[in-house]
């Protein structure tokens, strides 16, 4: 392939790396925040059920401009909402603060320089062939973000504090400025007679796909991925805590988590290019579901912790380029941002849910004990769902 598309997929991988890599650390502010600001674990959580909300309502809306206008304009203006999603309650450690700054901010910040954009940027630059293999190449450089910005994080916790890490986080997401300028900066040159739809045409775009049955199982497994991941990205190094294990423990998990997904990203991706997407994302919900009874109906320990984080991370992100490669199959590429921006609100919904609940349930229980066989259920169903899915007589272009 040409240089300029591996610059294009490094260049993908940079972006969602950040900013993936910085969503992933709320988790670990949970209980600092409270000891050092007084911030109840209540808000936190809130906050990043909003973000996820936000994050979802916003993909669509991100997800088409990109299209139109070029992945690299949108990223580069989500690198601003990111920096100043996470610096204001830096500067302004209050429950408003973040409920705005983490909660909407970092939102709309990650729906622009998140996986949406720049995978659909990705799409439209490799050939059909490729498609699959690539997306699933950026989207686990992707993860390198989580494997570094995780205990990183936890290491400057540690050191300078909550309230000082916010703001050093924020400063490092200016990084995605320059990064954008090599990701699709210009309009995307589109086929002939197939031109990206853009917002005025997106009410009914989105209808026409909702109205292809295999889209809309397609998106109604989707709420299980963000259901399932919102709740452990948030809430795990809470739980292990409670479980009287080490505080790091958390972080090392995530971290975990990160690694085992760079090569389970790229097989997923690859796994496209011969194997009917939505089967293998039948498979991936059933194995997550699998390792989430496992961890949960026993003695939490250590080595334990750290096999549930190496298998759900090999299929952490996996769904993002299986569900990339079904889109494309179904509709082409020319709105594939849009498209995956409606699919994608319903994988934030099920994270706003998750995030929420999870924090509420640990404000009132104390604990995350009757969450576990919501999440085995969710789970299932989006495995059957996902089975159920009929691979289309026509691949699109």
């Amino acid at each position: 392939m040409r240089p300029a598309i591996w610059t294009t997929v490094a260049a993908a991988a940079a972006s969602i790396s950040l900013a993936l890599g910085m969503r992933q650390t709320f988790g670990l502010f949970l209980l600092p925040l409270s000891a050092e600001a007084g911030i109840s674990p209540a808000v936190l959580g809130t906050a990043v059920a909003i973000h996820n909300l936000v994050w979802g309502l916003s993909q669509p809306v991100t997800g088409s401009l990109a299209d139109r206008y070029g992945a690299g304009r949108v990223m580069a203006t989500g690198a601003l909402l990111l920096a100043a999603g996470v610096g204001l309650p830096a500067l302004w450690t209050t429950a408003p603060a973040i409920l705005i700054g983490i909660g909407m901010l970092t939102g709309m910040g990650v729906s622009c320089c998140g996986t949406g954009a720049a995978l659909a940027a990705v799409g439209r630059a490799v050939p059909p062939e490729r498609r699959g293999e690539m997306i699933g190449l950026a989207s686990a450089g992707g993860s390198l973000g989580q494997a570094a910005m995780v205990p990183l994080a936890q290491s400057l916790i540690g050191g300078v504090g909550a309230i000082a890490t916010l703001g050093m986080l924020g400063i490092s997401l200016l990084v995605i400025l320059p990064i954008s300028r090599a990701v699709e900066w210009q309009a995307p040159k589109q086929s002939p007679g197939r031109q990206a739809t853009g917002l005025a045409g997106l009410p009914a775009l989105a209808q026409q796909a909702l109205a292809d049955r295999g889209f809309a199982l397609l998106t109604a497994g989707f709420f299980a991925c963000g259901f399932q991941l919102a709740f452990l990205t948030m809430h795990l190094p809470s739980h292990l805590t409670i479980c009287g294990l080490p505080a790091g423990l958390g972080a090392m998990a995530l971290m975990t988590v990160g690694l085992f997904n760079i090569p389970g990203s790229w097989l997923c991706g690859r796994v496209s290019n011969f194997m009917q997407p939505e089967r293998a994302l039948a498979i991936i919900y059933a194995v997550r579901t699998v390792a989430i009874a496992c961890f949960a109906f026993t003695t939490p320990s250590y080595a334990g912790t750290i096999v549930f984080a190496a298998v759900m991370g090999f299929v952490w992100l996996g769904s993002i380029p299986l569900t990339s490669a079904a889109i494309s199959r179904r509709f082409g590429v020319a709105d594939l941002g849009a498209l995956y921006g409606v699919c994608f609100l319903s994988h934030q919904v099920g994270g706003f849910l998750g995030a929420a609940a999870g924090a509420v349930l640990l404000e009132t229980a104390g604990n995350y004990q009757a969450f576990w066989p919501v999440m085995i259920a969710v789970g299932i169903a989006a495995s059957v769902m996902n089975w159920m899915v009929r691979a289309p007589r026509v691949a699109a272009a």
